[in-house]
């Protein structure tokens, strides 16, 4: 089956040529010029993919790209954007963007980057999933570390599950959050709240918590899971 990707742009040209070179690498394509556009689109179908631009008439591409992820975890996104510092790329990412490509881009390499895209989260999609030592079976929200059973409170599942599925990625607390606890403005101290639970993630997952290999500390940032074959290199 051909994957569905919604192109979010408010200039007709880029979402004329996009449709046309997508349509021609077997991928169906659906276009929004706005915000409000896409939404509808959402409310009647979800693609596989969105490719979403930043700089949007009626709304803001960070804060749209916020709203998608809190309504649908498993949609990955590809931002465009003619801001290429550092700040706004991590602010990009940090929105829940899977990749951040600058205009002007090359379509071919856009293309390449939105099927490695759907390769991680089609690996994702399985019932089980095993990376290192570590194996989910995602409808029963079981997991086995070295073949052995672990019991994971549901937050705890999430949050493994999370950050598995953004690994390699450097994760600030805000991020975590802001895609995981959804009332974390009630919370009188969230960072904390998120600390503790990765510390006890790291009981039930790694060898040596006070050593972790699976997730790293990024000290001032946040945490980063890296497969137990990266982290030993």
């Amino acid at each position: 089956m051909e994957p569905l990707i919604l192109v979010v742009d408010d200039d007709p040209d880029i979402l004329k040529v996009l449709k046309a070179n997508l349509e021609v690498s077997d991928f169906k394509v659906i276009t929004a010029g706005n915000c409000e556009e896409a939404r509808k689109v959402l409310a009647e179908q979800v693609p596989d993919l969105i490719v979403l631009d930043l700089m949007l008439p009626d709304c803001d591409g960070v804060e749209f790209c916020r709203e998608i992820r809190s309504q649908h975890f498993n949609l990955p996104v590809v931002m465009l954007t003619a801001r290429d510092s550092v700040s706004d790329r991590v602010l990009g990412l940090e929105s829940g963007a899977d990749d951040y490509v600058v205009k002007p881009f090359e379509t071919i390499e856009l293309i390449a980057r939105i099927k490695a895209c759907l390769r991680r989260y089609s690996v994702e999609d399985q019932n089980c999933v095993n990376v290192g030592d570590i194996e989910i079976d995602y409808p029963r929200r079981e997991v086995k570390v070295r073949g052995k059973a672990v019991e994971l409170t549901p937050k705890e599942f999430d949050l493994l599950c999370f950050l598995i599925k953004n690994r390699e990625k450097v994760l600030s607390r805000d991020f975590i959050r802001k895609s995981l606890w959804k009332d974390s403005k009630r919370l009188y101290s969230w960072s904390r709240v998120i600390d503790v639970h990765i510390q006890h993630l790291r009981t039930k997952i790694e060898k040596d918590p006070s050593s972790p290999e699976y997730i790293l500390t990024v000290p001032g940032v946040g945490y980063k899971f890296v497969p137990k074959s990266s982290s030993q290199k």
